[in-house]
């Protein structure tokens, strides 16, 4: 089961008391205060695991506690530190609060760590409040509270190259055929429930990862169809496939639809570089691409998944074009000036 939205709860632990504490020990007759301090709480963190692809193991466990610390003790012994949680999640991951709508942080690869949640600080003893003329204290402080949390985590796939289309223009057989992805293919709309990766492998070793994302409709931006939880997918994606069937009503119309829904949800998402791919090319009996206007494509390519006609020329522009945007942020990032 694909899940890429939960609500959890997590709590950071509580810090230990200090102890009020005064030495006793024979032939001292005067041996003070030797309350020890308390031990901080644990923290609550948030990391990337490249293992999971899902939420889907928050949906059995919503609440996440970090141990407390221990109480500060005498003889001056400080209580044990509190053990934090870590909660995994996969790279893509947005974390935001959920009562407040406050963004925390994203992981975006394997290892990256967020603090969701800080423990609470230790209290002190009474040895701590010992001075020249407080020689016998009998304060100590209680532990602080750790933070409290809901916490609101959203997956978003990160993927090379989305595929963006209507329900049924071909995305899931497309990617069954130049990856080894098995996506569900059937021959009704909103086949495809939730987002499928697949790894497309080409010579040399080289491979780029490709999304097949539910179908978009008209008015998706405002949530119809499986609209936001489409467009969340495709946010994270560098390059968009646009796919157009070739026995679609009207080709114009339904590439204007698809440019005009991702523009309505994000001006940034629609700037970002695509391509116009022409599927089920079978049908026409050749693989000359339609007349279509679509000025802002980098390339248009007409392909047939069944008969696997048209698919190297496609892996080879989309690589091409992933490789340049990957050399210009190289570039970039040379020329940029050292903090």
């Amino acid at each position: 089961m694909f899940i890429d939205r939960v609500v959890v709860k997590v709590e950071a632990g509580t810090g230990g008391s200090g102890a009020s504490s005064f030495r006793r020990e024979k032939f001292v007759p005067m041996g003070g205060p030797d309350g020890g301090d308390g031990g901080r709480g644990g923290d609550v963190i948030v990391r990337g695991d490249s293992n999971l692809a899902t939420l889907l193991d928050f949906t059995y466990r919503d609440f996440w506690q970090a141990e407390r610390g221990e109480h500060g003790m005498g003889s001056n012994k400080t209580g044990r530190s509190g053990q934090g949680v870590v909660l995994p999640v996969p790279p893509g991951t947005v974390i935001r609060d959920a009562d407040t709508g406050e963004f925390l942080g994203e992981i975006l690869q394997e290892g990256d760590e967020i603090l969701v949640a800080r423990g609470g600080r230790g209290g002190r003893g009474n040895a701590a409040f010992a001075s020249a003329t407080h020689q016998a204290p009998r304060e100590w402080q209680p532990g602080e509270e750790g933070e409290r949390r809901n916490l609101e985590l959203v997956l978003k796939l990160i993927a090379d190259v989305g595929l963006v289309g209507q329900p049924n223009a071909g995305k899931s057989t497309l990617l069954s055929v130049i990856s080894a992805a098995r996506p569900k293919i059937a021959d009704y709309p909103f086949t495809t429930l939730s987002p499928n990766l697949g790894v497309v492998q080409l010579t040399d070793h080289r491979t780029f990862v490709v999304a097949d994302i539910p179908g978009i409709i008209e008015g998706a931006h405002e949530g119809r169809g499986l609209g936001l939880q489409f467009l969340r997918h495709i946010e994270r994606t560098r390059v968009l496939a646009f796919l157009i069937p070739v026995d679609s009503m009207d080709w114009q119309a339904e590439y204007d639809t698809l440019r005009r829904e991702v523009r309505s949800y994000s001006e940034e998402l629609a700037g970002k570089p695509h391509a116009v791919v022409f599927t089920k090319m079978d049908l026409m009996g050749d693989l000359e691409p339609p007349p279509l206007e679509a000025s802002e494509a980098f390339a248009t390519f007409a392909i047939s998944a069944a008969s696997r006609e048209g698919l190297e020329e496609l892996k080879a522009g989309l690589w091409a074009r992933l490789l340049d945007m990957k050399k210009e942020e190289r570039r970039r990032a040379a020329e940029a000036p050292l903090p």
